[in-house]
């Protein structure tokens, strides 16, 4: 089987460090949409994250989650739900630093002050012209998970947001 190349590999070795902003490509990661009330998981409560482990289960919706895990998970989720894999649908990105919050903002409408978007809180939502799930891990800290042929044109528009911090 072919290795398949991380698809922001080649645009994060270009990408100059700045303490205000950073962009990283997150590892590759098992990606799991569940669909129904899952048996022998720990729900999350709206628009949150459960974290055990390796594992987070983010909710997407009143009957949808997504299970990222670093490994591969054999998941029995019942009679009450379906599971598709989607690995290799999406990628993910890490932001982080003291201006993430307003890189994010540059092309997404959410409003992510912390009192409004608190850690541990999740989310689909629109960044420019593509659908992504945003989760706030940290104060300064976000997960972007983004179909994979999106991923060069986010990772452009966050570099392109944070000039205004590095320059």
């Amino acid at each position: 089987m072919v290795e398949r190349a991380h698809p922001l590999a080649t645009l994060a070795a270009a990408s100059r460090d700045c303490a205000a902003v950073q962009l990283y490509a997150l590892p590759d990661a098992t990606r799991l949409i569940i669909r129904g009330t899952p048996s022998g998981l720990a729900l999350p409560e709206t628009m949150r994250v459960v974290v055990t482990d390796d594992r987070a289960l983010l909710w997407l919706g009143p009957d949808e989650f997504l299970l990222l895990a670093s490994n591969a998970v054999m998941l029995d989720a019942g009679v009450n739900a379906a599971v598709v894999d989607v690995s290799h649908r999406n990628t993910a990105l890490g932001v982080s630093g003291p201006c993430a919050a307003w890189a994010i903002n540059a092309f997404c409408p959410l409003d992510l002050h912390l009192s409004a978007f608190p850690v541990g809180m999740c989310t689909r939502t629109v960044f420019g012209k593509s659908e992504i799930v945003l989760w706030r891990k940290a104060e300064d800290a976000f997960h972007i998970d983004v179909a994979r042929s999106f991923a060069p044109y986010v990772w452009a528009c966050l570099e392109e947001a944070r000039r205004e911090f590095c320059d």
